[in-house]
């Protein structure tokens, strides 16, 4: 019985330091990406910006900004009506002074740095635990 809880415990420690390195690698290699696409292959997200500043199809606002005015709608539907008016143009302001690329850099830098923040103890721990256990088998 001791072997086996031995054995289940050397198995345990061992997939949870390839996890911590899986971590660690993935994260290392995501930031390692952001960081060459930013700084030495720049044109690498050209492409990218171009179709994020594609010109939308414009939803046909003037013809919403000509229906406030029938007569056919009651008040509150041309209430509805201006109500979307202003958060569109209000979306469209708070749109325009956003890169996604930028932000698409700031979020793969974010979870990159989070594998490695988890990873890196996570390994660091259990590869200590084999280390001492190696050693007093020893």
């Amino acid at each position: 019985m001791v072997d086996r809880r031995s054995w289940i415990r050397s198995l345990y420690l061992y997939l949870a330091a390839l996890f911590g390195l899986v971590l660690l690698s993935i994260g290392g290699v995501r930031l390692l990406d952001m960081g060459l696409r930013a700084w030495i292959f720049t044109e690498a997200d050209s492409e990218r910006r171009i179709y994020a500043f594609q010109p939308p199809m414009p939803p046909p606002t003037e013809r919403l900004e000509r229906l406030t005015g029938r007569e056919d709608l009651s008040e509150e539907e041309r209430a509805m009506v201006r109500q979307w008016l202003e958060e569109y143009r209000s979306w469209r302001e708070r749109s325009a002074g956003i890169d996604p690329v930028t932000a698409e850099r700031h979020r793969t830098a974010a979870s990159s740095l989070a594998m490695i923040l988890l990873g890196l103890p996570l390994y660091l721990y259990h590869w200590r635990l084999i280390r001492a256990e190696a050693r007093r088998e020893t």
